[in-house]
């Protein structure tokens, strides 16, 4: 039985470096076909994270968001229309989710009149056959040009096989997201870390994003020391005044906004009425203001992480990476242990 390691079982190892200032260090990836993002950050498509207001944030700081697709063709249109014409940069690049049934290929012609610039296929389990049908058709729709990311995965035959079936970048967790119960409900997943390390081994290509089990810019620079080429986020940008949803207080006069993934049973009732499997929660996170000092707090973050390894830039960081498995004595060691500390 192979052993299976997750963000907190590993720490990089600090090296030489001769990176005088983190302006020095360049976080910009190139995910192919134009997607090229000077922050390697992705909003998810949810919809307690993703609309206009977070994409135009996304991109004035060199991220990107998929706008979600629970909701109707054109209330989803209109809010890539509305991010297009939002955006305060001459980088504009905003991503649209679709699934892989129904009125999937007339969501995604919608979109990219709209001005979608990147698609999504978006479904719980990636690696399948409807992923497969759906990736077929969008690309004789689109061509060769447009991006298309599809996921989840957590194999590095699902990563082969999505890029196979088209796909550019593929997300790659399953059931490591804050509000995702999958692994309780069926068993199956595999720790954020070892997905990545796994999926990263990919010859064909493509791109990994690392999608789950990211809270912190820690562990997103492990994500991406480990071989992925950006990082998906919900909950660190949720319950910001560019999340969707509204504010509202408790009796204590604390402020919160609500988060819950998409295959919650609140969210499944929400967009189609009805639930199949539950395989998420719904809950309210503290309303933490502008998602914009998160933003800058994830890139200070990156940039100070590649310092420690002694890279300039991501390919360095690929390169030249060391992990090691630490303790959960060593975790919490590392954590500001003084808090809490009994005098």
């Amino acid at each position: 039985m192979t052993l299976a390691l997750s963000y907190d079982d590993v720490l990089l190892v600090p090296q030489y470096s001769d990176i005088r200032s983190r302006s020095e260090v360049s976080i910009e990836t190139d995910l192919g076909k134009g997607l090229r993002l000077q922050l390697p950050v992705i909003a998810s498509p949810m919809d307690t994270v993703s609309e206009a207001q977070m994409a135009v944030a996304m991109t004035t700081m060199g991220g990107t968001a998929v706008i979600h697709r629970y909701n109707s063709i054109e209330a989803q249109a209109r809010e890539v229309r509305m991010a297009i014409d939002l955006a305060v940069t001459t980088f504009k690049q905003v991503g649209a989710a679709i699934g892989t049934s129904d009125d999937y290929i007339e969501r995604a012609k919608t979109l990219v009149k709209a001005g979608a610039t990147f698609l999504c296929v978006d479904v719980a389990h990636g690696h399948h056959v409807m992923v497969k049908e759906a990736l077929g058709i969008l690309r004789t729709t689109f061509g060769s040009d447009l991006h298309i990311m599809a996921g989840n995965v957590a194999t590095l035959q699902g990563v082969n096989d999505l890029a196979d079936w088209g796909a550019n970048s593929v997300r790659c967790n399953i059931g490591g997201g804050s509000i995702c119960s999958t692994r309780i409900q069926t068993g199956h997943g595999l720790p954020g870390y070892q997905t990545i390390v796994e999926c990263a081994k990919t010859d064909r290509d493509v791109k990994i994003i690392a999608d789950g089990g990211i809270r912190t810019s820690g562990d997103m620079v492990k994500a991406l020391a480990a071989g992925a080429d950006a990082a998906m986020c919900g909950s660190l940008i949720a319950g910001t005044n560019e999340s969707p949803g509204e504010i509202f207080s408790r009796k204590d006069g604390t402020r919160w906004k609500t988060y819950r993934g998409m295959a919650s049973k609140e969210a499944q009732i929400t967009w189609r009425g009805r639930y199949a499997s539950d395989e998420g929660v719904s809950t309210a996170i503290p309303y933490r203001g502008s998602v914009i000092p998160i933003l800058e707090d994830l890139e200070r973050g990156l940039r100070s992480g590649f310092s420690y390894s002694g890279a300039r830039t991501l390919d360095q960081l690929h390169a030249c990476a060391q992990f090691v498995q630490q303790t959960t004595s060593g975790l919490s060691e590392g954590h500001t242990h003084i808090i809490g500390r009994r005098w």
